[in-house]
Order: structure tokens, then sequence, then C-alpha cells
């Protein structure tokens, strides 16, 4: 039987100050332009944690705005403010970033994150108050250390300077003196995004209503990777993620794909449960420093707010089918094989029309498709468009070619089977998943019956490949059978129901 997905849960860090030290586009710009405009400008473009609070595409990827309420807005929402500024959602957080630091500094296993003592006593308590943080993690928090000895690392000792509010009050150390994977740039990086993982970890759990204990795999598939110099990339973050979140009866690995890893890492999660390996997997990923005010340049070039100043992180909750949770149905498989090509065309015949069609299925037999959910406000200050509607007028017009549609009814096909986009352009934190929340709560709710989730990555930026890479999965309103074999309470329920109302028709039909 099909494997469920029985939660869902994703979160946004607020890191300005990260955007300034960390992000790759600024960082460059120090070494190549250090007294340019650009770093001149940039901080006088950050948003503030209650501008970020109140973003519509923020508060739709958190839960608290649907992707419909989200669209009734149209596709540009720099200039707006959402009715809804709440800091917690249905699938999760915004977590500012004073906290988050310390969730570092809790999540470091090897004593290389450093905090001033004074920055500490300052925000522990918002920390130790956190509903998702237990004990074991709170008491993880080290009281701090002077300022002086923060400076002493970063002046001298090669460490990475953590900030708030443009002050240092803290650092990164390097793990090894010479090893390059183990600097302090990419303990930093890597810190990072474990963090942000456990963040999401803890709250696809909670969101799934399931005990830890039951967890028994992770699969880790962020941009990122941990190893020394004899194993650069060795791993493992889902299994260091799952210690710090709790999960003491899971092991797990990692899996990498670039913007693709999120769809092949949720295959692999279905597959698993499906062939009975484990009853539960987690498909989790933290977010991406390096990515943090990528297009910053045109944004600021066009007097535009800094956009791309939080983290990401999602995670979900791959079970056994118990009848009601929508399933992964691993029968329809979009696959972007070696032979493929790089032509749109020929990706989305992969990625779409192929699979339906050797599952007799339209592309209009899709409810909903959700490729890369990029947000445009963010894409198209910077050239790049709008990435799903692009994507979308790709997914028409094969249907055209196929003649599962009329031409003429192509834009109500956008409409009707798209999505506006909401992610933050983390790289693969966009790429399909994130309409797997809103998806399955439609389903649950009978509003929604079938959704494509598609990733798509660039294999060509590890400089091993110019090949590009793809898959997809469907999700589809479950059948309401159990792993049993017989069929669930809430089934039992509907088909009872149904048959009163169609007993109580009859006696109306005949006058009784």
């Amino acid at each position: 039987m099909n494997s469920v997905l029985k939660g869902t849960g994703y979160i946004l860090v607020h890191t300005p100050d990260m955007v300034i030290h960390n992000g790759s586009t600024q960082t460059t710009e120090r070494v190549v332009n250090p007294d340019g405009e650009y770093l001149k400008e940039l901080p006088k473009h950050l948003r503030s944690y209650q501008d970020v609070l109140a973003y519509w595409p923020n508060q739709t990827y958190i839960g608290n705005v649907t992707p419909a309420q989200l669209a009734e807005q149209g596709s540009a929402w720099v200039d707006l403010k959402c009715n809804v500024t709440d800091r917690y959602g249905k699938y999760g957080e915004i977590m500012p970033q004073a906290e988050f630091l310390l969730l570092m500094q809790i999540c470091d296993c090897f004593d290389v994150v450093k905090l001033d003592k004074d920055f500490v006593a300052e925000h522990k308590q918002a920390v130790v108050d956190h509903p998702l943080f237990d004990g074991e993690m709170t008491n993880r928090i080290a009281d701090g250390v002077e300022l002086s000895e923060v400076e002493h690392l970063v002046n001298d000792e090669h460490a990475e300077g953590l900030y708030h509010n443009n002050k240092l009050v803290g650092c990164v150390k390097r793990a090894h003196d010479i090893d390059v994977n183990l600097s302090a740039h990419v303990m930093h990086e890597n810190l990072v995004s474990k963090s942000s993982s456990v963040l999401a970890l803890l709250h696809a759990v909670k969101n799934a209503g399931i005990d830890k204990g039951e967890v028994e795999y992770v699969i880790d598939c962020c941009e990122e990777a941990c190893g020394d110099v004899n194993q650069r990339g060795g791993g493992n973050f889902a299994k260091a993620a799952a210690e710090i979140a709790g999960l003491s009866n899971a092991t797990g690995s990692d899996t990498r794909g670039f913007c693709a890893g999120p769809a092949h890492a949720i295959v692999e999660a279905a597959s698993l449960v499906k062939a009975g390996t484990y009853k539960t997997v987690v498909v989790t990923a933290g977010g991406c420093t390096a990515k943090l005010g990528m297009n910053g340049k045109d944004h600021v070039k066009k007097d535009l707010p800094i956009l791309e100043d939080v983290l990401g992180g999602f995670a979900v909750v791959i079970s056994q089918n118990d009848g009601v949770n929508p399933e992964i149905d691993l029968s329809i498989l979009g696959r972007h094989v070696v032979g493929t090509g790089s032509a749109p065309q020929a990706v989305i015949g992969s990625l779409v029309a192929d699979p339906l069609a050797r599952a007799g299925l339209k592309i209009t037999d899709i409810d909903k498709y959700s490729p890369e959910m990029q947000n445009p406000d963010i894409t198209k200050p910077a050239g790049a468009g709008d990435v799903p509607l692009a994507n979308y007028k790709m997914i028409a017009a094969m249907a055209v070619k196929n003649g599962d549609l009329d031409k003429k009814a192509m834009p109500e096909f956008l409409t009707k089977h798209g999505l506006v986009g909401w992610a933050p352009t983390q790289g693969h934190i966009p790429s399909g998943v994130p309409f797997m929340g809103p998806a399955r709560d439609q389903m649950l709710a009978g509003e929604l019956n079938t959704a494509m989730i598609i990733g798509k990555g660039s294999l060509f930026l590890g400089r091993m490949t110019n090949l590009f890479d793809g898959v997809s999965f469907v999700m589809r309103k479950n059948s309401g059978e159990t792993e049993e074999g017989g069929v669930s309470t809430e089934t039992v329920k509907k088909l009872i129901a149904e048959s009163f109302r169609q007993f109580a028709a009859t006696l109306a039909a005949d006058g009784e």
C-alpha cells in the first residue's frame, strides 16, 4: 500500500545580520568591491522582524494564510501588510535572529559556538520558554564568555563572527587548524543548516501528532555538506539533527540533489515505508546562508527591501497508510533520466506528461501542480521572471500539444491547476515541497483530490556534469483503505452517513 503524508513542518528564521556577513553575494562583494555603493546602501534596505511577520508570503509558508488567500492579493506583495502577523502558524514559525543564535549553540556538539555572556543573559529565557524545546535542549545553553574572548577569536583565530543588530555577539570557531572542510566558514554554514532543520523537525513531529520515538529514519536533503579532509560531504546531517530534536529511536542519512533533493528524498522515504523497512520516516532540510541576499543588488538598485532575509526549513512525516492521510502514489513517478536532455519541453515531458500517460491520465487530470514555488517578489526584480508561472505555461503548452487542453483554455489552466509562488529562494526549499502541507489540508477537507510535486535541479553547478535533473510524484486523497486491509473509522462513518442519506432519499421518493 502507498505510504501517507502524516504531517509537515515549515519554518523561517529572520537573519538580517547574516545577510550582510554570510550571504554569498555580500561576501563576494567585500572581496571584489569593498568600497562600492552596494555594501554602503545594503543596511538601509534590511527589514525589521515585524515587517517580516507582516509579509504575505511568509505567513503563507508557515500556514496562517492559504495559497488561495495569497493569490487573492495579486502577484506582488512587497508593499502590502498581511492582516496576520503571528510568529507561530499551523505548520511552524518565524523565529527571530537572537533566539536562533542560541539554538545554534544548543546544536553545537564540539564547543565551536561562543556567545557573549550578556547576550545569552538577555535572550536565554525566550529560548527556554519556546513551546517545543524541552529541558534536554535548553540545558545545553552555555552561560557565555566575555566579549573580549569573542573578539580575539574573530580577529586572531579566523572565527566566523555572529552578529545581532550590527553588533558582534558571538562567533563560530574553526574546528581544525588547516582542514578547509572544518573552517569556521563551513562550520557556520553547517550549524545554521542543522539548527534550522532541528526546528523544522520539532514542528513536523508535533503537527503529525506522533511521539518522537515513532520516528525510525530521517533523511536530510539540504544543500550543505559536512565532513573532513578525508571524506568531505560524508554527512550525516540527518542523524545530527535527530539527536538534538530528541528522536532517539531514529537512524538516518543524507540525500543530495541540489534543488531536486527534496523530491528525491521524499520518493525514497515513501518507498522505505511502503516496503515495510521503516514505519515512519521524516524528510528534513535546513536553510542555506549563502543564498541570503542572493539577489540583493537588484533589490537595492530598485529601492526594494532585501527580501531574501530569511532562512527556510521544512520537514515532512511519512508513515504507513492509515486510511485517512493523503497517499504518496509511487505508481506515478516522473524521472529526468540521463538521456532526457535539458530542453524545457523535454524536461516537462519527462516530469509531467510521460508519467501521467503511463498511468493513463491526462495533464488536466491533476488538480494542482507544485513545481519551483519561488516568490516572484524576489525573482522578478532580478530579471528571472515569475518562475512558477513560467512552469505552468510550459505544462499548459504540453497539455495543448498532447491534445489534453484547448489552446483557448490555457489562461484558465494557469489559474485552475497552478499556484502563486511564496517560498524564499533558498535553493532546495521552494522545489515543490512548500505545497505539501496545504495540499494535505485540502485533501483532508475534501477540497482536492490530486497534486503533483515537481523537483528540478541544476547538476552543472558541481562541475561534474552538464546534465539537468528532476523527479516528480503525485499526492492523492486517501482511498480509505488501511495497512491492515480494512477501512478507516472515518471511512466507515462516511459510508454510514451516505447510507442514511440514501435511505432518507428513498423514503422521500416513496412519499413516506
